[in-house]
């Protein structure tokens, strides 16, 4: 393919798949800050055992939201051009930040007003909506001599800054993460069964559910299915022939990989790797 295909090519993967981005939170653990820019494809938001709260510019005024682990994927909502920024907790985190066990907003996208305290919701939200004079304020973005895609990515910039900013506020009074967490992720990404984890850990397999639930918003063995998910994706999408992708991540066969792949994002593998899976 020459340059020019490449590049126009590379302009209709923007313009059909939005443009995504993410970098390294500073509440650590994995956590990851990201920002989205809807294509006019579809966004295809994939499982990954993780709870996000968002910054979403769709409507006149913006607005909060947090989405719950999801079991599936699912289409994100707004029209092509919507812009997003979201802090991405690790397996686990969210709840200590968020205030309610992750099995309650399990595939559930809703309002951050229905789980904060109003008061503490609209100073956030009027915070984030005026992130544009922030960062001229620090001299990021000038409205005069930058271009709208660095003033945009100004904007965002900050307006991550300050989901971080609420996340470990409220990350410093809560208790401490809970040390079995980190065993059962661990856990599961070796492909360990769910009675080898309880017995490593010290608890019952149904205590180990109850914990799980709780953390990740649904049981051990569905999590290592997502996180494995993931894994085999990563591996995916550089290059990796799909034979060896299913051996690498922990798949019986290809086979077994494809069925998981079109069970948990609902298209086949290579449709995914497209672009036209988000």
């Amino acid at each position: 393919m020459s340059e020019h295909r490449e590049r126009e090519h590379r302009k209709r993967e923007d313009r059909e798949c939005g443009a995504y981005r993410e970098r390294r939170a500073l509440i650590g653990r994995g956590a990851a800050v990201w920002t989205r820019t809807a294509g006019t494809g579809p966004q295809r938001v994939l499982p990954d055992g993780c709870t996000d709260l968002i910054w979403s510019e769709a409507g006149p005024d913006g607005e909060l939201l947090v989405a719950g682990p999801d079991t599936r994927a699912r289409l994100a909502p707004g029209p092509p051009g919507t812009r997003a920024v979201g802090l991405r907790f690790a397996p686990g985190q969210g709840p200590a930040v968020l205030g309610v066990p992750a099995h309650e907003l399990r595939d559930q996208l809703v309002p951050l007003a229905a789980l904060w305290p109003g008061a503490e919701v609209r100073r956030l939200a009027e915070r984030i909506a005026e992130a544009e004079r922030i960062a001229d304020a620090e001299r990021i973005a000038d409205a005069e001599r930058t271009a709208e895609a660095e003033r945009t990515a100004a904007r965002q910039a900050v307006q991550g800054r300050l989901l971080e900013d609420a996340a470990l506020g409220r990350l410093r009074t809560a208790e401490p993460p809970d040390p079995v967490l980190a065993a059962i992720v661990a856990g599961v990404s070796r492909g360990t069964g769910v009675a080898g984890i309880a017995a490593a850990v010290g608890l019952g397999e149904r205590q180990l559910h109850r914990r799980s639930l709780a953390a990740f918003g649904y049981g051990a063995k569905t999590l290592g299915r997502v996180l494995r998910l993931n894994r085999a994706l990563d591996l995916a999408r550089t290059g990796v022939p799909f034979a060896a992708v299913a051996a690498t991540a922990g798949y019986a066969d290809q086979a077994h990989l494809a069925r998981e792949v079109r069970t948990l994002t609902g298209v086949p593998l290579g449709r995914l790797l497209q672009g036209s899976g988000g």
